[in-house]
């Protein structure tokens, strides 16, 4: 029978999301009608960008300040050799744009920080973080709780990867789980080495917390930390609870308001002193 709210070519495109009852027609209308940033795409933004354009999420948006480097091909997949040199989040709108044409893709070539998340958050449902610095995660997270916003957070160090949900409401926010961490405590890619293709695993995770988030089928990872060891292949999770003590969603949360971790480079210092990216 055919379906009058999705034209024949969306039809054909998400045909085998289609056949599934847990998703269907009105699951693919929920897609279409979704608003989802992606914080940084480097190795874990790249995957998960690509894999929600091709699921038909219907608006998109990227954030990323930096540029194309060398080194970024053996894991970031949504750029080439010829990108070396141009910058992430135009190239990244570009080559989703090509991947899906009914998407309306924004890309934000810019620095997140205090002064402008509101502005930026506000036009989105739900904010994949996939960023490389500590401080970055922690003002997005903020962010999040402030402005209630879903997020799907994932970190990747040489072989092992992570994954949290964090739902309004529903469960511990990043911060319950890690109160307080400094830039460099954890060297990053260009400092210890990454696996090129464990992005791409946490990236893909990533992208199905999403789509499950945005249809309302399955178990997301609210309240559940999952970690992946690539060395071993094995994957294990560890249980979480909102701390009432957290500084942002706990009962008296002393942050009330985005702000810039100590540490944290504002746009203008970020166009003075680049740093290596490291997703």
């Amino acid at each position: 029978m055919p379906c009058m709210s999705l034209s024949a070519t969306e039809i054909r495109r998400y045909s085998r999301h289609l056949s599934l009852p847990e998703i269907g027609v009105a699951g693919q209308e929920k897609l279409q009608a979704a608003r989802v940033l992606v914080i940084g795409t480097g190795g874990l933004g790249s995957p998960a960008a690509l894999y929600l354009a091709a699921g038909g999420v219907g608006t998109l948006g990227v954030l990323d300040f930096d540029r194309v480097e060398e080194s970024n091909l053996q894991r970031q997949v949504l750029y080439d050799t010829a990108s070396i040199g141009m910058p992430k989040a135009e190239l990244a709108r570009m080559r989703l744009a090509a991947l899906n044409p009914e998407l309306h893709v924004h890309a934000h070539q810019t620095e997140l920080y205090a002064g402008n998340v509101q502005a930026i958050f506000e036009h989105y449902d739900i904010i994949v973080d996939g960023s490389d610095r500590i401080a970055t995660r922690y003002l997005v997270n903020d962010a999040c709780v402030i402005y209630r916003k879903s997020l799907v957070s994932a970190a990747i160090h040489r072989f092992e990867g992570q994954a949290l949900t964090y739902v309004p409401d529903l469960g511990p926010c990043y911060r319950c789980l890690f109160p307080q961490m400094a830039d460099g405590v954890t060297p990053n890619c260009a400092e210890a080495g990454v696996l090129g293709v464990l992005p791409g695993v946490m990236g893909a995770i990533q992208a199905t917390e999403v789509i499950k988030l945005l249809v309302g089928f399955g178990q997301p990872l609210i309240g559940r930390l999952l970690i992946y060891d690539a060395l071993e292949m094995r994957f294990q999770e560890l249980r979480a609870q909102r701390r009432a003590d957290c500084a942002v969603c706990g009962d008296h949360p002393s942050i009330t308001a985005p702000q810039d971790p100590p540490g944290f480079c504002t746009a203008e210092e970020l166009r003075r002193v680049r740093s290596i990216s490291a997703s």
